[in-house]
C-alpha cells in the first residue's frame, strides 16, 4: 500500500534537486536565479538521500530506475562544482616551505561581526589569542568602532576606519605599517572599499583590497549585478597592474558561482581552499545551510602557512584566520588560471553596466 503513494512522491523529490541544479546554470542575474549556486552541498545530498529512500522504500524496476538516473545527475552536475574544495582535489596553493622565514608571513583574521550582534568579547578573545598581523571587521559600525579601538589601538595601531550603520561599515586593523591607503566606493555610493599597501616585516610591501559587495537577495537587490561588477573591477585591476595581491572579505557570493570563477581567471588568482576544504562561514547559527562567503585570494606570490575556520562569536558568520607566506620565487609553481579575451570582454561590460544600472531595491 505505501510503495504506490511513494513512488509519484519520491519522483517529485528527485525532480526538485535537478531543476535547481538546471537554475543555477542560467546565465542570468536575478537574485532568485542566483541564489541555486550557494546550497549546492544541500541539493545533492537531498538527491542521494531521495535515492536512497527509493532503494529502502521502492521495489526494483522502471520507476527506482528513473530516480536513480536523475539521481546520479543531479549528483554529478553538483560534484564538478563541489570537489574542488574537497581534499579530493589537488591546492591552488602551494604549502610554504618550513624554512621560511616569520618575517614574509602575514596573518589575516575576517570577521563579520553583524551590526546588531554585541558580543565583543568572543572576537576580542579570538583576536588575543592568534595576535594576527592584519584584522578586517565587516558589517561594523561606530558601536563597533568605539568598542575595539581602546583594545586594539596600541598593538594594531595603524588603521583604517569606516563605521556606517548600512551594514556595509568595515574597519582595518594592523600591526604592519600601511602606505597609499584609500577607501573607495567602486560601484554603488554606499558600498566602500579598502585598498592599501602593507610593509611585511621583510620590508617587502604587498597590496591589499578589503571588500563586502552587496549581496543578490529580495531585502537587498533584485540582480546580482553590481556585487559581480565590484568583484570583477578588482580582479581587472589585480590584472592590470601585477604586484603581490591579496583579496579579502566577505564577498557575498561562494567561492564556486559563476562569478568568482570569473573573477580567478581574470585576476589570476588563486583560492587556498581547493583541495583543503570549503570553510563555510555562513550560516554560523544553521549547520543545515552553511557555504563559504567569506574569501582570502592570493596572488601565486604567495604560499600557505596556515588556514582555519574559528568559532561563533554571536555574529552570523565565522571568522576566518589564515596565514600566508611571501614566497615569489614558487610563483612557478603555482599555475595561475587566465582569462581569454572573451572573458574580460564580459567582465569590462559587466563593471560598465554596474556603473550606469541602478536598482530598483
Amino acid at each position: 500500500m505505501l510503495a504506490p503513494l511513494l513512488t509519484p512522491l519520491l519522483a517529485c523529490i528527485a525532480l526538485i534537486p535537478l531543476l535547481a541544479t538546471l537554475i543555477a546554470r542560467i546565465p542570468l542575474r536575478w537574485w532568485w536565479i542566483r541564489c541555486f549556486e550557494f546550497p549546492r552541498v544541500q541539493i545533492a545530498t537531498l538527491s542521494l538521500l531521495c535515492g536512497v529512500s527509493a532503494l529502502v522504500f521502492l521495489s526494483p524496476g522502471n520507476w527506482r530506475t528513473a530516480i536513480w538516473v536523475i539521481v546520479l545527475i543531479t549528483v554529478a552536475l553538483q560534484s564538478q562544482y563541489i570537489l574542488p574544495w574537497t581534499r579530493l582535489w589537488p591546492v591552488d596553493v602551494k604549502n610554504a616551505s618550513k624554512q621560511s622565514s616569520s618575517k614574509q608571513h602575514i596573518t589575516l583574521l575576517i570577521a563579520n561581526v553583524l551590526t546588531p550582534n554585541r558580543h565583543t568579547e568572543g572576537l576580542l578573545g579570538m583576536i588575543q589569542q592568534h595576535q594576527p598581523d592584519i584584522i578586517l571587521t565587516l558589517e561594523s559600525d561606530q558601536w563597533w568602532q568605539d568598542k575595539l579601538d581602546p583594545v586594539l589601538a596600541e598593538r594594531w595601531k595603524y588603521n583604517v576606519k569606516v563605521p556606517l550603520d548600512n551594514l556595509y561599515g568595515m574597519h582595518l586593523y594592523s600591526r604592519l605599517p600601511l602606505k597609499d591607503t584609500s577607501v573607495k566606493w567602486l560601484i554603488q555610493e554606499d558600498i566602500p572599499s579598502i585598498h592599501t599597501q602593507v610593509q611585511l616585516e621583510s620590508g617587502d610591501y604587498i597590496r591589499l583590497y578589503a571588500v563586502h559587495p552587496r549581496p543578490p537577495a529580495p531585502s537587498e537587490s533584485e540582480k546580482s549585478l553590481w556585487r559581480d561588477a565590484e568583484l570583477l573591477w578588482v580582479g581587472q585591476e589585480v590584472h592590470q597592474t601585477p604586484q603581490p595581491t591579496l583579496v579579502a572579505g566577505d564577498l557575498n557570493d561562494v567561492a564556486w558561482s559563476r562569478t568568482t570563477r570569473l573573477f580567478c581567471r581574470v585576476s589570476g588568482m588563486l583560492d587556498p581552499r581547493r583541495g583543503r576544504g570549503m570553510f563555510s562561514t555562513f550560516h554560523a547559527k544553521n549547520p543545515l545551510l552553511r557555504w563559504p562567503l567569506d574569501h582570502i585570494f592570493v596572488t601565486n606570490h604567495f604560499t600557505l602557512v596556515n588556514m582555519q575556520r574559528l568559532d561563533a562569536f554571536g555574529s552570523d558568520h565565522f571568522p576566518i584566520l589564515a596565514t600566508l607566506c611571501y614566497q615569489p620565487s614558487r610563483q612557478n609553481e603555482q599555475e595561475r588560471p587566465e582569462a581569454d579575451s572573451e572573458e574580460h570582454q564580459q567582465a569590462s561590460e559587466t563593471i560598465q553596466k554596474g556603473k550606469t544600472e541602478k536598482q530598483l531595491t
